[in-house]
């Protein structure tokens, strides 16, 4: 039974006190309260079933689990991709996720287990929800709502195993019709399965079927999963596939409310609540507090610990630190170009060894505005918090500002407007808000895109896409705290022709740093790209290695084992036939 295959290959949804303590209580998918299963089996009933689908798209909402685990990728994406430290109020803090940061993840890391069981949770849900469709004799479920319910809940299935192929790479497909839960990865000769087809079968399904507008912007509609198909196929290199559905989606796509696909006029307006559900949005996780759910477990608990010092009233743990190479990454030429060969030569300037009373000058030279957006740092308005010193965002009592440096994240980080609005407030001993993310918006469509033309030797429509996201980069400056001023000296330009096919290429994968910092996509796509190796070793560590000596020190990315995280080993063990495994662990652990 599926309840089983939940207790088993899930491990645990709902994880006990204690990072990764997840051997005693297990996930009970069915709703709690008083309804009997067979009460729920109408339309309102399998909606619900649906609603919950969608709810492990924020990972764990349980607080002993911190939240780690949802599909912001904090961790598994920018982390890991030299975005962001871990940081925290000390380095011994939450110290399984050292390992993590540091490429050295063992098969029992908590958070790995975290990371499986919030993924393949969300599996269940979705399978739950067909499973209950097919039993349901409710005459409201018309064939057209049974088709939308089953489009809506194979797009999350097919989602919830992108994830997990992302993260573990060699992983198992659980359907509605598994009945044992042991499941293996692997087929008759020992050699590991691929998943790509069951995951494009599910997202296309999906893309056929599902309605243009849906019911709110939080669901998924049929330009999404064309998004998601579309991206399916671009981590598979079919790039002719990919550009088919980008093409598609791009001349007709809308968004979940049946707006059309369009770049917002400022960069930050997909990351102020008030703007958020957007033209922007093609997959949206939508939070909310103050709805009467014990400790607003409802809101972006996900990055529950992710906030800066000297904010919101209290101390803050300020995990989620920008890194110095992600800040540079930003510096700009005199044509105000990226500069993706050099960028780490020089460092825009930080605050880390300047005292609270003394004159800091912050970085004088060109820059992209994007960067404001994406970092705090001191001398820049942050929000509406003020400008950033050592005073207002200092480090949490008792720990030393290197473990992290200087710097803040902005995109996840609610206004002062939002706090004194109640849409972001302290609940228990951490900050809980309503700000919604966007696991995908439009601009990663057209740098996904642009990437197809490119491998498709269309040169100019790639720049074309690209110089759409510069030019709103352009027209996004953060402005001084009077208002009468650019806060730095901004300077973004249009790509003229590009010279070479290697050249747009490493014109596109930049740009992509760029305007996704801090969204959870940079070690997925170094890795889809074959370069993680490179650019780890030879760009990020070297640097880091010397700026953050008792983080780095002695680090190495290993090619063919550091790609992928570790199968967690209580699956491995929960997997057992006989004796034997049905899981087989990633190479190298």
């Amino acid at each position: 039974m599926m309840k089983n295959l939940i207790k088993n290959i899930l491990i645990c949804g709902l994880v006990v006190s204690g990072l990764g303590s997840c051997k005693d209580k297990f996930l009970a998918i069915t709703p709690q309260g008083v309804y009997s299963e067979t009460t729920l089996l109408n339309k309102k009933g399998i909606e619900g079933f649906l609603t919950g689908a969608y709810a492990s798209l924020d990972g764990s909402r349980d607080a002993s689990t911190l939240g780690f685990s949802g599909s912001y990728n904090w961790i598994w994406g920018s982390i890991l991709g030299g975005d962001a430290y871990k940081a925290g109020v000390s380095f011994t803090d939450q110290p399984d996720l050292n390992y993590v940061m540091q490429y050295a993840t063992p098969t029992t890391n908590p958070q790995v287990l975290t990371r499986w069981n919030a993924l393949y949770d969300g599996v269940g849900r979705a399978n739950l929800v067909l499973q209950k469709l097919a039993a349901a004799t409710d005459p409201d479920l018309t064939p057209e709502v049974r088709t939308q319910i089953e489009a809506e809940a194979r797009f999350l299935r097919g989602f919830y195993h992108f994830e997990a192929k992302k993260t573990f790479g060699n992983v198992p497909f659980l359907d509605e019709n598994v009945t044992d839960y042991k499941v293996s990865n692997t087929d008759a000769s020992g050699k590991y399965i691929d998943i790509w087809p069951d995951i494009e079968k599910d997202l296309k399904f999906a893309y056929e079927n599902l309605d243009e507008v849906k019911k709110g912007i939080g669901h998924a509609n049929k330009w999404a999963a064309g998004a998601f198909l579309g991206k399916a196929y671009l981590y598979q290199k079919k790039y002719a596939e990919a550009k088919a559905v980008f093409n598609e989606v791009i001349a007709n796509g809308k968004n979940p409310l049946g707006v059309k696909y369009a770049l917002m006029p400022n960069f930050g307006d997909n990351f102020r609540l008030a703007r958020q559900g957007n033209a922007e949005v093609i997959l949206e996780v939508q939070n909310v507090v103050g709805d009467g759910a014990t400790n607003n477990i409802n809101g972006f608990f996900e990055m529950l610990l992710c906030y800066p010092n000297g904010i919101a009233g209290g101390t803050n743990s300020w995990f989620y630190r920008p890194s110095q190479n992600l800040v540079n990454a930003f510096r700009t030429g005199d044509n105000g170009l990226p500069l993706p060969d050099t960028y780490n030569n020089t460092d825009v300037t930080s605050h880390e060894s300047i005292g609270d009373n003394e004159v800091f000058t912050p970085y004088q030279g060109p820059l992209d505005p994007r960067l404001d957006h994406t970092v705090g740092r001191r001398g820049i308005p942050f929000h509406d918090w003020g400008v950033i010193n050592d005073v207002a965002f200092t480090a949490p009592p008792g720990e030393s500002i290197t473990n992290g440096g200087p710097y803040a994240g902005k995109k996840h980080v609610f206004s002062k407007e939002e706090f004194n609005s109640g849409k972001a407030v302290r609940s228990s001993w951490y900050i809980a808000s309503s700000l919604k993310y966007q696991i995908m918006r439009y601009a990663d469509l057209l740098l996904m895109a642009a990437e197809c033309e490119i491998e498709a030797g269309s040169l100019e429509k790639a720049r074309e896409y690209i110089n759409l996201v510069r030019a709103r980069a352009a027209n996004s400056p953060i402005k001084s705290a009077d208002g009468t001023k650019n806060a730095a000296n901004y300077l973004v330009k249009p790509y003229d022709a590009f010279p070479s096919q290697e050249a747009a290429r490493t014109a596109v994968r930049f740009e992509r740093r760029l305007e996704l910092g801090m969204e959870g996509h940079r070690f997925f796509d170094l890795v889809r790209w074959g370069i993680a190796d490179k650019v780890i070793n030879q760009e990020y560590l070297p640097k880091e290695s010397q700026r953050r000596v008792s983080l780095f020190a002695g680090v190495r990315f290993t090619p063919n084992k550091s790609e992928y995280q570790p199968i967690p080993d209580y699956a491995i063990t929960q997997s057992m036939v006989g004796g034997v495994p049905t899981l087989k662990q990633n190479p190298g652990y």
